[in-house]
């Protein structure tokens, strides 16, 4: 419709695809507003010089580097004393060890000398000078006492009635070989004996069983009478 009233002629008549003066204006506007909010930006790599870090950020970096050293550090520490310990446990280990099987050694050597070297005891009566051996028994505290017999504690001799041994009265008293001799034989002279008992050296009687022993041995006292 026209201003007076009339109708349009078709060529006066606004086309779908043609915009009014209005729409036309408002049209470029919208669509830079949709461009602007659509639009990726891209940073090409090779050219585009990076953004240097604020104050804040170098300070962050600079804290999570001092962390991160210093955590490096303990660690390091910590594996050096583990290291330290496991030094001193092996050497006093090692050094325990040795010292064992050093005594272990030294003993083990000792009761072979002794052995080897060990004197036997046996009683005897001295003849002309000479120890001649005799009966085990008569050296016996509980055979002596039994028989009339007593003992002199303080020399070691003991003494039997007339009747057992004959005048002069008997007297006996335990002898030691020399070391190393074998066990002797009841009535025999034993060379290089001695009625002195030594000591520091394994003592056996003449069963073969030890009554003292030397070296790192314990000494074992006998109940049998004599010195």
């Amino acid at each position: 419709m026209t201003e007076n009233g009339k109708p349009l002629a078709d060529d006066e008549r606004p086309r779908r695809d043609e915009a009014t003066p209005l729409e036309s204006a408002q049209q470029p506007a919208e669509q830079t507003s949709d461009a602007v909010r659509g639009r990726i930006r891209y940073q090409d790599p090779e050219h585009t010089t990076p953004r240097e870090p604020t104050l804040a950020e170098q300070r962050a970096r600079i804290a999570a580097e001092k962390r991160r050293e210093e955590q490096r550090r303990a660690e390091l520490e910590a594996a050096e004393r583990r290291s330290q310990k496991r030094r001193r446990v092996m050497i006093g280990g090692g050094a325990t060890v040795g010292v064992v099987a050093l005594v272990a050694a030294m003993y083990s050597a000792s009761e072979i000398s002794n052995e080897t070297n060990a004197v036997t005891r046996y009683c005897a009566s001295e003849q002309n000078g000479q120890a001649v051996v005799a009966d085990v028994e008569k050296c016996d505290e509980t055979y002596v006492t039994s028989h009339g017999g007593y003992i002199d504690h303080d020399s070691g001799f003991i003494f039997m009635p007339l009747f057992i041994g004959g005048p002069p009265v008997p007297q006996y008293r335990y002898a030691y070989t020399a070391p190393g001799a074998p066990p002797p034989s009841v009535g025999s002279t034993v060379p290089g004996s001695s009625f002195t008992k030594p000591t520091g050296t394994t003592i056996k009687d003449t069963s073969g069983k030890t009554i003292q022993r030397g070296g790192f041995g314990i000494n074992s006292k006998s109940g049998s009478s004599g010195s």
